[in-house]
C-alpha cells in the first residue's frame, strides 16, 4: 500500500485553504490521521503568500470563499513561475458545468466534489503526488479556442492536466449516479412503505368509525338519558360520576372525529367544485349553535364569499374555526364572529374573526401543530388536532393559513384556498 508520507519529500507539505471551519477542522484531521505535514489557510490571500515563501508539494483549495476564490487563487499559483508545477486541487459541489470550464482555465489539475471521503481525497493526493514528475515530461503546452453555452473561452493547459483534470470529473459523476442509484432504489422502497402505510391508516379510520365511534354513541346516549332521570335527584355524587362519564365519552368521541378529520385530510384527493362559502359558513355556524346553550353570539358573514375548492374539507375547515371562535369567546358577554374576505396580492383571502381570549403571538408558531394547546384544557376544552387538520386541508389546495391576535382581544384566522 502506497505511502502518502513518503511521497512528500523532506521539510515538504500539502498547503490547505478552507474557509469554513467546520470544513477546515475535518482537513486538519485528515492530514494529521494520515500523517501528512500540512499548513491550513482560511484565505486565499494568506495562502497565496505562504506558498512563497516555502513552496508546497500540493494545494488542496476550496472555491467558494470571499476575497479571492478558489479559481483565482489556482489561476495565480499556476501563473507564478515557482508555484506553476504545484499540483492543485479544488474542492467543489461541481453544480453547474461552468465550474469544468473555469477549472480548465484556472489552471487546475484535479476535481473533489464535495461531500467527499478520506479515502477519495487521499487517493487523488498519491495519484497527483506519484504523477508529478512525469506530468510535463513529453507535453507541450497547447491552447484551446471553445464555446461553450455561447461564451468563448481560452484553455491553456497541456495534455495531461486536461486528461486528469476530466477524468476526476467523470469518476465524480459516476460516484454521483451511483448514489443517486442508490436513492432511487431506497424512494422506490420508501414509497412502497408509504402505500402500505396509507392503506394500513385507511383500515384504521375504518376501524375507528365503525368499532369506537358505535359504542362511545351508546355510552353518551345512556349517559344522557341518565342525566335526565337524575335531574332531579338529591344524589350529587351519582349526578357527578353521570356528567363526568358523559364528558369524558364526548371528549373521546371529539378526538376520534379529529383524529380521523386529520387522517383522512393527508390521503383524500380533493375534488374542486364551485363553492358557496357563505352558505357555507352560515349552515356550521347554525349548526355548531344548536350544541350552544345560554350564548349570546353575534355572526357577521359576506355575502357572495366564493371559491373553487372541494366542499367537504372545506366545511371541516369551517368546522373548526367557527368552533374555535365560539369557543374561545365563551367567556364574553357577547361574542362576536365576523366572516369575510380581503384581496391578498390578487387573491381572494378569506378571514374569520372573533373577540374572545386571543393568544400570544410569541407561541404562534405552535399553533399549528398536532396536540399543541395554547390554554389549558380547565380553561377550554379541545384535542389540539383540529387547527393541524385545517392547515392540512389548505395547503392540499395550494394555499397558505396564518393567525394574527393579542391577548383578550380575540384573534382573526386568515387563509387562501389557491397559490
Amino acid at each position: 500500500m502506497i505511502n502518502t508520507v513518503q511521497l512528500i519529500q523532506d521539510g515538504g507539505y500539502v498547503l490547505a485553504v478552507e474557509d469554513s471551519l467546520v470544513q477546515a477542522r475535518r482537513l486538519e484531521f485528515f492530514f494529521k490521521e494520515n500523517h501528512i505535514q500540512y499548513k491550513l489557510y482560511t484565505n486565499a490571500e494568506e495562502a497565496y503568500k505562504a506558498a512563497l515563501v516555502q513552496k508546497p508539494e500540493l494545494i488542496v483549495s476550496d472555491i467558494i470563499m470571499p476575497g479571492m476564490d478558489g479559481y483565482e487563487f489556482c489561476k495565480k499559483v499556476k501563473s507564478t513561475e515557482a508555484l506553476s508545477q504545484v499540483p492543485v486541487i479544488l474542492l467543489t459541489s461541481l453544480q453547474d458545468s461552468h465550474d469544468i470550464i473555469k477549472g480548465l482555465q484556472a489552471g487546475a489539475d484535479n476535481f473533489i466534489t464535495k461531500p467527499y471521503t478520506n479515502e477519495n481525497l487521499i487517493s487523488r493526493i498519491q495519484y497527483l503526488l506519484i504523477s508529478r514528475d512525469v506530468r510535463f515530461a513529453g507535453s507541450a503546452e497547447m491552447v484551446i479556442e471553445m464555446t461553450f453555452h455561447g461564451e468563448k473561452y481560452r484553455i491553456n493547459s497541456d495534455k495531461k492536466q486536461i486528461l486528469d483534470l476530466l477524468l476526476s470529473v467523470y469518476e465524480a459523476a459516476i460516484q454521483r449516479n451511483d448514489e443517486l442509484t442508490a436513492m432511487k432504489a431506497e424512494l422506490e422502497t420508501a414509497n412502497e412503505n408509504l402505500k402500505q402505510a396509507n392503506q394500513d391508516l385507511e383500515a384504521f379510520s375504518r376501524t375507528v368509525s365503525h368499532d369506537l365511534k358505535s359504542p362511545l354513541n351508546g355510552i353518551i346516549g345512556f349517559a344522557d338519558i341518565l342525566k335526565m332521570q337524575l335531574a332531579n335527584s338529591e344524589d350529587e355524587d351519582t349526578i357527578d360520576y353521570i356528567n363526568t362519564i358523559y364528558d369524558s365519552a364526548r371528549s373521546m368521541s371529539n378526538l376520534i372525529k379529529d383524529l380521523l378529520n386529520f387522517a383522512k385530510s393527508g390521503t383524500v384527493t380533493i375534488e374542486q367544485e364551485p363553492i358557496d362559502i357563505s352558505n357555507l359558513a352560515d349552515d356550521v355556524f347554525q349548526t355548531l349553535l344548536k350544541n350552544t346553550v345560554d350564548r349570546k353570539i353575534e355572526i357577521s358573514i359576506d355575502d357572495n364569499l366564493h371559491a373553487k375548492a372541494d366542499s367537504k374539507m372545506i366545511r371541516v375547515v369551517f368546522d373548526n374555526l367557527i368552533g374555535n371562535a365560539i369557543k374561545y369567546s365563551a367567556q364574553k358577554e357577547v361574542a362576536k364572529i365576523v366572516i369575510g374576505k380581503k384581496d391578498y396580492f390578487g387573491h381572494d383571502l378569506f378571514f374569520i374573526e372573533d373577540n374572545g381570549a386571543g393568544f400570544d403571538m410569541a407561541q404562534a408558531e405552535k399553533l399549528f401543530l398536532p396536540f399543541q394547546r395554547l390554554h389549558s384544557e380547565s380553561e377550554y376544552n379541545g384535542t389540539g388536532v383540529g387547527l393541524c387538520t385545517v392547515k392540512r386541508i389548505v395547503e392540499k389546495h395550494g394555499g397558505q393559513i396564518w393567525a394574527e391576535s393579542e391577548v383578550g382581544k380575540g384573534s382573526t384566522f386568515f387563509f387562501t384556498l389557491e397559490g
